[in-house]
């Protein structure tokens, strides 16, 4: 019965936002968060602009928690930047070269925003990760890390590369320009450690890692998003300044009536100066922001124990 009652009043408090008979109630409910606390009606005209519906009841993010925790939300896409790698050490930008060093694996580490999006996946919430980060910290088993420790697949458990759509690809392979052959991950990483060109075994051509130049075209996988974003029923949108195209635009593929929670340390791109009536801005520290969420669903205890167990098998495995 306690476990019934529990999940009884988030359920009926997500009708309440769903509306009976499954209409999305929320889509009449604009609301807006800055900081984890409810902006005024001038705060809502500031962000909005004019008509930003500030007469209207607003949605929270407690109300973003309360429909994830009743399951009224089971198909998420997330979109994320360079925001949620800064707290891993990495800065948004610096010359290519000097990156592809600094990206050798295990120099640097997931944080605990990745943590959260896998803890999203481990409850059957994610349908997808679009990430526009080149640094391969989503990914499954964190592949750099494991090439470097030598520890298997399955050690160390990240997020699936079936749910992962690298949109500007990553460091984790690496392709000849001239036969187009995959080659070796760890000759190519020898290679630029020893301040070398990396060259082709087979044509001697030169190796570069799969990350999306500018005037190249985008991963195959990055066309999910035709059949991703219409069928999402929640859009999470954390550390990005939503400029570079496409993938900025992939904030407006949802329909109207889902809601689209954006995290970031200012309101950037559509979200502000086209917002939806659905929108929730939750503004400031990004990671501050994530674990307010993760309060808010109750599942603090949950990353901090992830976090500890997977940072720990790495740890062990540097000693």
């Amino acid at each position: 019965m306690a476990s019934m009652a529990q999940w009884g009043w988030p359920a009926v408090r997500a009708l309440r936002l769903w509306g009976a008979g499954g209409e999305r109630a929320w889509a009449r409910r604009p609301r807006i968060a800055g900081r984890g606390t409810p902006i005024s009606s001038a705060g809502v005209s500031s962000v909005f602009g004019s008509g930003g519906g500030s007469k209207k009841e607003k949605l929270f993010l407690q109300d973003i928690a309360e429909l994830i925790r009743a399951r009224a939300c089971q198909r998420v896409v997330v979109m994320v930047g360079a925001g949620i790698s800064t707290p891993s050490g990495i800065p948004d930008f610096r010359p290519f070269c000097t990156w592809a060093k600094e990206m050798y694996p295990g120099n640097y580490r997931p944080n605990i925003i990745h943590y959260f999006l896998r803890l999203l996946h481990d409850k059957g919430l994610l349908l997808r990760l679009y990430t526009q980060n080149i640094d391969g910290l989503e990914r499954e088993c964190f592949h750099c890390d494991q090439l470097r420790l030598g520890i298997s697949p399955s050690a160390v458990s990240g997020i699936p590369g079936s749910k992962l759509v690298e949109a500007h690809g990553s460091f984790a392979s690496a392709t000849c320009t001239v036969c187009r052959r995959t080659s070796p991950v760890e000759d190519f990483w020898a290679a630029v450690m020893g301040d070398r060109v990396p060259s082709c075994a087979v044509c001697t051509g030169v190796v570069k890692p799969d990350v999306v130049f500018f005037g190249e075209a985008l991963p195959q996988r990055f066309l999910l998003h035709v059949v991703d974003f219409p069928t999402a029923d929640l859009l999470l949108i954390l550390g990005t300044s939503l400029q570079v195209e496409p993938f900025a635009s992939l904030s407006e593929a949802v329909r109207s009536s889902v809601p689209r929670l954006f995290m970031n340390q200012e309101a950037v791109g559509p979200l502000s100066w086209r917002p939806r009536s659905r929108d929730v801005l939750q503004l400031g520290d990004l990671v501050d922001s994530v674990e307010r969420l993760v309060e808010l669903l109750g599942w603090s205890q949950e990353l901090k124990d992830l976090v500890q167990r997977e940072t720990g098998k790495l740890s062990g495995q540097d000693r």
